[in-house]
Formats: structure tokens, sequence, C-alpha cells
């Protein structure tokens, strides 16, 4: 039985294999210290966060998300350990709330492995608390229990560190919201709400942004969430990738992810319906293929997810794959992680008894805990093997039926393309793998408009720890990586519908902008010099400003005569060469204010260039969406946080499809204008 626990009830604990979950519907942070028989904490390092996850007994969510699951083993805390207290915290500056009175009240459960709850609590009664002390679980005479605690703190997490007696309280809060925007700067975003999938949208009201057009996706976003269960209702604890749910309900938005707020018009909220559909929910997805045999797996079907459209239910199928790709992977680990566990805690039993060490007996337990360890791994990889089977046989029926937006650049789709009349709802950007799913892909798609900018990064890769890497090779496919990423945003607009600008101010890149360059599909050459960057900045900073006055003097319509409407993209190479100090306050300026008004920002740059400006320059960094050049493991998903590598979508070499897409592109703007 469940114990519902009130503001300081305590309940016993009969188990020390324990997970406390967190549902708090808004991203938060979770932490959690350990003090000593008196309660105090000895110092940071007693201190389990998202800079630092991992202690003895004790794991906790690397990144912000509005659930969490924290892994706590009592026995293996240390002998000194008598107390840990679980700590929630809004994470600041992802505009989000800034009080957990604004959110519904958060709910903690203590659950076994096998996700039975032991006891719950749902933290009532906060106003203006932004940090909280939710459960307390304490040692009394050799035995845990678990209190209710629910103490929260206005001044967050450096109030409440500092009122546990941590004398280094306001620098562990700081290293602490550092490393949760680190980790928000580089996650993927998560898929948006069904209810937001009505894309009708007109070049003008693409460019004035959400205030204007009835569509949130325009909106500023400043990063997505990574750690939790899904925004599908699925199971959070799956025994495998395709259970029958996930086709059967429209997807939602994380509620781990930060998602920006549309801002409604001053007349009253914002109607998203289609004004000729009467239906209040989408269509079900089409008919299955025929059954398959018994007990065979059902065959995959293209398309086979809610939606209006099949574009939209492609898109929905491919975020279905990811979730299910991302969670039986996780419950692989889970699985090889208590294997290992378990086999480690039979050994030491083992070792403990010195008559058992050595002989007979003890090399039969040693055996019997590898054959156990064994058993268990091998049936972990049974059931990930036949979920990737399932998952492979469902990539090859929906690769192929992707849209020219959705698709890789070497498949036919290319060939037959058309300039198409509207803006697609996503975008490829490359595929994402991880390591037990090689060769399986999965598209990364983001929605359009895009909602933050996008950084190639042509500096080192992480992943290339101790191996040669020629920079200038590396610069040479960023910027080629780029040019990819910038004529498929051109090909999936309408002609009139998308603007470039460059900026180059070396001519570094002169080579890769060729193709973009004689097609004539730019707005203008590349400028070049300090001269043509502060004209282009200039000029774009200009274009926000005056769009930004129009939205909010609620004078949208009456912009000056022939302006362009279109959404604008400013490529800028080799940053921070030809830059001074007024231009890297526009470049910023841009980044942050321009995705609303329909400007976007897109950088080839490698950081380490930028080392003078110091920390200067770190929100320009987090608030675009790192992308690499060359493969590597550095985007987290919004469910379990894995490390997935990213493949960008690149054009296969020799192929003349970008060339002759371009041109068709170009041919549509000369008829258009």
């Amino acid at each position: 039985m469940v114990a519902e626990l009130v503001r300081g009830q305590n309940h016993p604990l009969s188990q020390v294999r324990l997970e406390i979950r967190v549902s708090a519907g808004r991203p938060v942070v979770a932490a959690a210290t350990l003090g000593d028989e008196s309660g105090r904490i000895h110092g940071v390092e007693w201190v389990a966060h998202p800079g630092a996850p991992t202690l003895p007994g004790l794991e906790v969510s690397r990144q912000a998300a509005a659930d969490h699951r924290l892994a706590v083993d009592l026995d293996a805390m240390p002998a000194t350990v008598h107390r840990l207290d679980v700590l929630l915290a809004l994470p600041p500056g992802v505009g989000g709330p800034v009080s957990f009175g604004s959110l519904s009240a958060p709910f903690v459960a203590v659950t076994g492995l096998d996700g039975a709850e032991v006891a719950s609590y749902t933290i009532t009664g906060l106003d203006a608390e932004s940090a909280v002390v939710a459960l307390e679980l304490y040692r009394r005479q050799g035995a845990w229990k678990v209190r209710a605690v629910g103490q929260g703190y206005a001044g967050g997490l450096a109030e409440l560190l500092t009122d546990q007696g941590l004398p280094q309280a306001h620098q562990l809060a700081a290293a602490i919201d550092e490393a949760v925007s680190q980790g928000l700067a580089r996650s993927i975003p998560a898929p948006p709400r069904a209810a937001d999938a009505d894309r009708s949208r007109q070049a003008a009201a693409s460019a004035l942004g959400p205030d204007q057009s009835g569509s949130p996706h325009g909106a500023q976003q400043g990063g997505q969430s990574p750690v939790g269960p899904g925004p599908y209702g699925a199971d959070p604890n799956p025994q495998g990738a395709t259970g029958p749910g996930r086709r059967t309900d429209p997807p939602s938005v994380d509620p781990g992810a930060a998602q920006p707020t549309p801002t409604a018009p001053t007349g009253g909220p914002v109607d998203y319906s289609h004004p000729r559909r009467q239906n209040t929910a989408p269509p079900p997805p089409p008919p299955a293929a025929p059954p398959a045999q018994p007990g065979q797996p059902a065959r995959p079907v293209a398309g086979d997810a809610t939606g209006w459209s099949m574009e939209e239910r492609l898109y929905n199928q491919v975020w279905g794959m990811f979730e299910d790709l991302a969670r039986t992977t996780a419950a692989y680990r889970s699985a090889v992680d208590f294997a290992d566990a378990r086999r480690e805690k039979e050994l030491d039993q083992v070792l403990s008894d010195p008559r058992s060490r050595i002989g007979g007996q003890g090399d039969a337990a040693r055996e019997a805990a590898q054959a156990k360890h064994v058993q268990l791994v091998d049936r972990a990889r049974e059931a990930l093997e036949r979920d990737l089977v399932q998952l492979a046989a469902e990539a090859d029926v929906v690769e192929p039926a992707l849209p020219a937006a959705f698709a890789r650049w070497d498949t036919p789709v290319w060939q037959a393309y058309r300039v198409p009349m509207e803006m697609p709802m996503a975008l490829r950007l490359g595929d994402l793998h991880l390591p037990e799913s090689d060769p399986l892909r999965i598209p990364m798609l983001v929605r359009l408009p895009l909602e933050r900018g996008l950084w190639i990064d042509s500096g080192r890769p992480g992943s290339f720890d101790g191996a040669f890497v020629d920079p200038h090779e590396l610069r040479r496919l960023a910027m080629e990586s780029a040019v990819a990423h910038v004529a498929r945003l051109l090909a999936v607009h309408p002609a009139d519908e998308f603007t470039v600008h460059v900026v180059d101010p070396a001519g570094s890149g002169a080579r890769e902008l060729a193709p973009l360059v004689r097609s004539g599909v730019l707005a203008a050459p590349p400028a070049a010099g300090a001269a043509g960057v502060a004209a282009v900045l200039g000029q774009l900073t200009e274009r926000v400003d005056l769009l930004q006055m129009a939205v909010r003097g609620g004078v949208a319509d009456s912009l000056p005569p022939g302006f362009d409407t279109a959404q604008q993209l400013l490529v800028v190479n080799d940053f921070p060469h030809g830059f001074d100090d007024r231009a890297v306050t526009q470049l910023r300026y841009l980044a942050d204010e321009g995705p609303a008004v329909g400007v976007h920002l897109m950088m080839v740059a490698d950081r380490e260039d930028a080392g003078g400006y110091g920390p200067l320059l770190d929100p320009l960094w987090r608030g675009l969406l790192r992308l690499t050049p060359v493969a590597e493991d550095h985007l987290a998903d919004p469910w379990v946080g894995h490390a997935w590598t990213f493949e960008p979508a690149l054009v296969p070499p020799g192929s003349q499809v970008l060339q002759r897409v371009l041109a068709q592109v170009a041919m549509a703007r000369t008829k258009y204008s």
C-alpha cells in the first residue's frame, strides 16, 4: 500500500535500492545533499547536482526537466551519511516561471526498482519560493525512513544551501545554474504540441512573429529539456520500444522542455484552430498494414501516426521512433547497470567472509555471480535487439516516404524537386544514432521557422581527443555543412519567403560559398571586411528594431511600401575576424531578438577564436544550437539524456543535386521578381 504523505509525516523504507521520481509540469533542477548525523553538509563534494550528478549510492539528473528519476542505493552510502535531502529548484534564465506558486504542485514519489510506489508526497502551499527541500531520507537506529519536508526558499538554491550550513552555497548555486544552462543549450528540441499543427502562414505573418501570425513557432527559444519521461504519454518504465500505445495519442510538448510562451494579441487569446475545420482533434492514423502472423511484430507503415497531413504524420512518426530508440536503449543500459551492481554486491559478500576468499567455495560463488550477470545482460540484449529490428524495419519504410524537407540529399525525392508553395513544418539537419543502435539512424528534424540560431562548430571536436585533426580541414567541412543547410532552407521555402545574407570578412569561405554565389540565390555577394560586416549588421539590426516597434505598437500592417516580409538568414563565417565591439553587440542583439521577428543567425566559428571576449559571449553560444561538421556525440534527448551522435546532412561527393536545386530556386525567384 502506498503511503501518501503530508508535510512532516514519515514512513519506513523496507528497500535499500530506490528511485525517487519527480513530476513538476515544467523544467526544474533536481539535486540532493548528504548530511551527517547532525544534518551538516561537509562540503560541495556532499552535493549531487547536474554539474556533478554522481555520489556513492546516489545519482541525479544531469539537466533540468519536468520529470526526474533519482537513483538511490542506501547500502552504498558512506557510513558517515545519515541524511539525504532531495532538492528542487527552478532554473533561471530559460523564460519559465520564477516561483513554484505559478506552477501546479510538484509531485514526488519513492519507488522500488520494480516501479512500485512506497511513498508519495504532493508539495502544496508554495508561493514565491523558487527552491524547495522536497523529501528527506534519514537513518535512525540503523533503519532508513522518508519524511515529507516541503520547505521552500524564495532566495533559490543559494538561500537553501546556506540554510543547510554549506559555506560555499552561493558559488555552488552559480555552478549549478551554469551546468543547467549548458545542458539546455545542447539539448535537442522536443516535438511541439499537436494543437500547434496549423502551419498556414503568410510571408508577412512569418516575418512579424507570433504576435501577428497567430503561430507560436516563431517565438524565441532558449533551450530544451533533457531528462525524464517523454511527452507522448508512454510508460516511464518501458519494457521495450514498440508498445502499442506509441501511435495512438497525438504528441505534445515535452513537459521538461523550456518552450517559449506565445504572446497573445491584445484582443484576447489566440485561436489556433483551422477556420474551416470543425474537428477538435486530428484524424486517426491511416489503416495499418495487414496483420502479421501470430507471434510476429506488426508490419511497419509509413505515416503510421496522428496528424492532419501526411507530412505531419511522418514528422510525428519520426519523433516516435526517436523516443522509442531512446527508451529501449535506456532500458538496456539500466538493466546492464543493475546486473553490474548485483554482481559487485554478490562478490563483495563473498570477499567479506575470509573463509570463502580462497578455495573451491569462493571460486564457485564468483562463477555463480558471473553466470547471473551474463544471464541478465543477455536477456537485456535480446530485448534490445528485438526492438532494434522492429525500429530498423520501420526506418526502412519511413525513409523513402519522407518529403524533401525531411529527406537525405541522396534520396530520389530531390530528383523531382520543385520549389514549394508553402513552408514545411520541419527541416532535416542531420541524423542521430546511439552506440547500441548502429547502423540505425533517426532523422534530426527541427521545426520551422527556426526558433534558435545555428552554430556550425569549426573547432576541434570533443570526441577526437588524442587524434590529429587538421584545423583547416575542419573549417572547410564546417563551411560545406553550412552551405548544405542554407541550400536546404532555401529549397524548402517558397521563392519569396526566405532571404540569405552572408558575411565572410576575410573571404576564407569563398570556395565553399561558390554554389550559392554562382546560382544567384543570395541577397547580395558575401560581405567582406569590417565595412561589409558593419553594413549587413546595421541593416538587419534596423529591420529587427522596425518590426519590434510595429508589433508593439499594433501597426504591423503599416510597414513601409516595398518592405521585404521574407524571413532573413544571416550566415557569419570566420567570427570574430572583422568584428569590432559594436558589431559583436549587434550580433548578440540579432541572436537574442531576431528569431521572434523572422531574422535568424547561422554562425560558422570556432569558439576558441573568440576566447578574448571571455564570458561576454557565453550567452551567445548557449543560445545557439551547436552542430558539428563531423560525427560527434554532443546532443542530448529530452527524455533520458542520452548523448546522441550527430551526423550532418551533407551532399554526397560528386553529386550535382545541390546545383540543380539551387538553379530551380534561382529561376523561381527570377519569375517572382
